[in-house]
């Protein structure tokens, strides 16, 4: 169960700046905060996905499929999607049968019953965006949750995730948005709601103390798929992984599986984009040292967290262990 923090319901100001005579005030508010609980055993377990709301179409059907048989196998807390959460275009308006026809008709697993922690993506954004963001779903459907970005504290204090909006971040689809008309209400002016954003962030990640620290964003800050690297994301997120040890980033936007592990930081990248259509043999080379796994097909992630440990596994379509990665830290002790 979704518990909303009191700092999530009333948004507290942080930092204030007066200039005498205009009276221009520059404050920064906390990302909205939300706890789920983790099992009687100090344990964690989810599902990650990406890329997928199509109808059932272009096998979302049967990744949500074996979803629901890995989902119960590991009596998961809960899922997490990396955006592009409907096809070709979002969502029109809260009452698009969109909703329906490829979120609640399509993942009917009773393992797969449980909150949909989400994200938006940029096709989600050539559509009404608010309509994703209307707690109206989540009164048709109790499981979804979804905001631009936002604090998951898990276990509690096992693992926390910071959700973060990527897509305003990316220039193209601002400065040459081919056809595509995107819903920038409440983004504009861009370069204010960033500035925003990173400081909301990093704030969020500073002050954690979690075990393990996780950021979920819908674009690839490193990735060997069709998109590749986000150079913005590169330029403005991937400092602040580095700076306050990130253990995982995981996104979307690729339609793929993928993990590289990058020399140059100690984070782990992880690509969950292939909840339904994947583009087959489109891959960029990478350094192999780096590059740990790639699939161009359709699939999914879960992950196993106790305080001490964490554990990933990547799945196809007929729900074969394609690549597994673990990792284990030292618990530390205040003295």
């Amino acid at each position: 169960m979704v518990v909303p923090t009191k700092k999530a319901m009333n948004q507290r100001l942080v930092s204030w700046t007066l200039v005498v005579g205009l009276f221009v005030i520059s404050c920064v508010a906390e990302l909205e905060r939300f706890e789920h609980a983790g099992k009687p055993d100090g344990s964690l377990s989810f599902l990650v996905v990406g890329d997928w709301g199509r109808r059932g179409h272009y096998n979302q059907s049967q990744v949500a499929f074996q979803m629901g048989k890995i989902g119960e196998q590991l009596d998961i807390d809960f899922i997490i999607s990396t955006g592009d959460n409907f096809y070709d275009n979002g969502l029109t308006a809260v009452d698009d049968p969109l909703f329906h026809q490829s979120f609640t008709d399509i993942y009917t697993a009773p393992s797969l019953q449980k909150q949909w922690y989400n994200v938006l993506g940029n096709h989600d954004y050539r559509g009404n965006a608010e309509a994703q963001l209307s707690p109206i779903l989540t009164k048709m459907d109790s499981r979804w949750l979804c905001l631009r970005s936002f604090v998951l504290n898990a276990g509690p204090e096992i693992a926390e995730f910071f959700f973060v909006d990527t897509t305003p971040f990316v220039t193209k689809y601002f400065s040459d948005p081919e056809d595509h008309v995107y819903d920038w209400k409440t983004i504009l002016p861009r370069e204010k709601y960033l500035n925003n954003l990173l400081m909301e962030v990093e704030s969020a990640i500073g002050e954690s103390r979690a075990k393990w620290k996780i950021v979920v964003g819908h674009h690839a800050i490193k990735s060997a798929g069709h998109h590749g690297n986000t150079k913005e994301l590169n330029i403005h997120l991937l400092p602040l992984l580095q700076t306050y040890d990130v253990d995982l980033y995981i996104n979307g936007h690729d339609h793929c599986l993928q993990h590289i592990s990058s020399s140059d930081c100690g984070t782990q990248f992880m690509t969950s984009g292939g909840g339904s259509k994947a583009w087959r043999g489109d891959v960029s080379w990478w350094n192999p040292q780096e590059l740990k796994f790639y699939h161009d097909g359709q699939g999914f992630m879960s992950v196993e967290m106790t305080p001490t440990e964490v554990s990933i596994k990547f799945y196809d379509v007929f729900g074969n262990v394609l690549h597994n990665w673990s990792s284990s830290k030292q618990l530390s002790f205040a003295i």
